[in-house]
């Protein structure tokens, strides 16, 4: 009975299109975008193989900035989602 409720109450989710791809590439930018300007120290830490091919960002850095990107694209899709636009 009450898994049949919780089913109810769970609202619509995208299926995976283009459009949330790029959604959530577009999430992920903004996010470098806001890190490059905002960690005082983006380099502390273990160093990535490539370090300029990551804007200069340590391995905690490019961690904590793509987990802030991701959290910005699911809240986007599944606004864009509700409101019909994908």
């Amino acid at each position: 009975m009450l898994t049949s409720l919780l089913l109810t109450a769970v609202p619509r989710a995208a299926d995976w299109s283009p459009k949330v791809a790029i959604v959530m590439i577009l999430a992920n930018i903004v996010a470098i975008a806001f890190a490059k300007y905002t960690i005082k120290h983006p380099n502390v830490g273990p160093e990535l193989p490539s370090p300029e091919m990551f804007g200069g960002f340590g391995l905690p850095a490019v961690i904590g900035t793509t987990c802030f990107g991701h959290i910005l694209g699911a809240g986007a899709i599944l606004g864009l989602t509700n409101l019909g636009v994908l």
